[in-house]
């Protein structure tokens, strides 16, 4: 009798005992779903002010953008104009130094004409107004005119996508500062600009110069590639570089959207 009430006692233990640790399991696995989904919360609240920061800074760019082409456009062009004027007046005065200002007069003509140019590339109202290829390409027209740099231009693909404003933004601003980087650092002399209008919209910028260790480029601030997968990721669009020293770059942008 004293051994059976024993074996009850060890049994209501053993059960007791299974309880509690079936209780305390499930309550650390309550608690883990609970952290899992504050993490995730976190996390998302976190990307989420991430993407309000970046989308902020951008607006900030863009309207120093626009300050700047108006700036260009008002000051800098009437300074040039009247500038232009003077010279013109001073030839009728004085025609014998009409064959030695004439290389001014060329030179405030196209300094003029540049700066109308780049005005327009930086105002986003124009870009607003106009289909994004249709501003690449004139961009790339632009840059033609200007550059020693042999600049190859394609389009193919479906009916060309329509973006929403902040996309045209985006995209023309990566566009403009992947050109930038490569005059600016590549030593290129030929550069290769590919859009695919569709399905999926592509661009692909290809330079024959240098490279650049990407790990290394991604920690500086003067080329800016995080700024440009930054700016990609907010309209849900991915960059990839290839490159490495001393041999050909090729930037690809491309929606990701369906991936």
């Amino acid at each position: 009798m004293h051994n059976n009430t024993i074996a009850i006692g060890i049994i209501i233990g053993v059960l007791f005992a299974t309880a509690l640790i079936f209780f305390t399991v499930l309550v650390i696995r309550t608690y883990i779903k609970k952290i899992k989904a504050y993490t995730k919360l976190i996390y998302e609240k976190d990307l989420n002010f991430e993407r309000t920061l970046n989308t902020t800074i951008i607006e900030t760019q863009e309207q120093v953008l626009n300050n700047i082409s108006v700036d260009l456009h008002d000051d800098a062009g009437q300074q040039l104009t009247y500038i232009n004027f003077m010279v013109e007046n001073l030839k009728l005065d004085s025609p014998q130094l009409t064959e030695d200002l004439e290389p001014i007069s060329n030179s405030v003509r196209l300094l003029s004409n540049s700066i109308r140019s780049i005005s327009h590339s930086l105002n986003n109202q124009l870009l607003m107004k106009q289909d994004l290829v249709k501003a690449i390409e004139a961009e790339v027209m632009r840059l033609k005119k200007n550059s020693r740099i042999t600049i190859m231009f394609s389009i193919s693909g479906d009916e060309p996508k329509v973006f929403a404003t902040n996309e045209k933004i985006v995209i023309y601003r990566i566009f403009q500062e992947l050109v930038n980087n490569i005059f600016k650092h590549s030593g290129a002399t030929v550069v290769d600009i590919q859009i695919t209008t569709g399905p999926q919209f592509e661009l692909i910028v290809f330079d024959n110069g240098n490279g650049f260790d990407l790990n290394t480029a991604m920690q500086k601030e003067g080329l800016g590639l995080k700024n440009i997968k930054n700016r990609a990721e907010l309209i849900n669009f991915d960059v990839d570089f290839t490159t490495s020293p001393g041999q050909s770059t090729t930037v690809k942008l491309f929606d990701n959207t369906d991936n």
